[in-house]
């Protein structure tokens, strides 16, 4: 995975997502088939409760970084001429998820990302990925997701 070359390339840009919900603060490395990023746990987090950012919370994180990857794509496809798309991703389905811990509020978790599977339909993409979170280095979630992402 190599690091992201262009930093003024913005996150929010082709990730489906916006706050509250957004669940990712940096992006430390994408390509075509994987992406590693990180999240800032904070008190006002909407999933943060009693100080620990509950399942649903790093259920969210693990997709929100799984779906760059695919949305990537469909960034630079579209707005390498400056345009802005707008994507809509669906979780279709948790195939597979093992929650160790939780974090709390403070703590910087990070999120890396492989594609296994990817289908292309114009404007659709129906994937599959393997998501793995750690806090300092400690893993605390391991999943498998599927998704449903297209353009708007």
């Amino acid at each position: 995975m190599k690091p992201v070359q262009e930093p003024h390339i913005e996150l929010k840009k082709f990730l489906p997502h916006r706050e509250p919900m957004l669940m990712v603060t940096r992006l430390l490395a994408i390509d075509e088939t994987t992406v590693h990023t990180e999240f800032d746990v904070t008190d006002d987090c909407v999933f943060v409760k009693n100080n620990l950012l509950a399942e649903a919370g790093l259920i969210e994180n693990a997709a929100q970084a799984c779906t760059a990857i695919v949305g990537r794509s469909f960034f630079e496809k579209d707005d390498l001429t400056g345009e802005s798309n707008e994507l809509i991703g669906y979780l279709s389905a948790i195939k597979k998820i093992e929650i160790f811990d939780l974090p709390k509020t403070g703590a910087t978790i990070t999120t890396k990302a492989t594609l296994n599977s990817r289908l292309d339909t114009g404007t659709l993409t129906i994937c599959s990925m393997q998501c793995s979170t750690f806090n300092n280095d400690q893993l605390i979630v391991a999943c498998t997701l599927n998704f449903l992402i297209h353009e708007v």
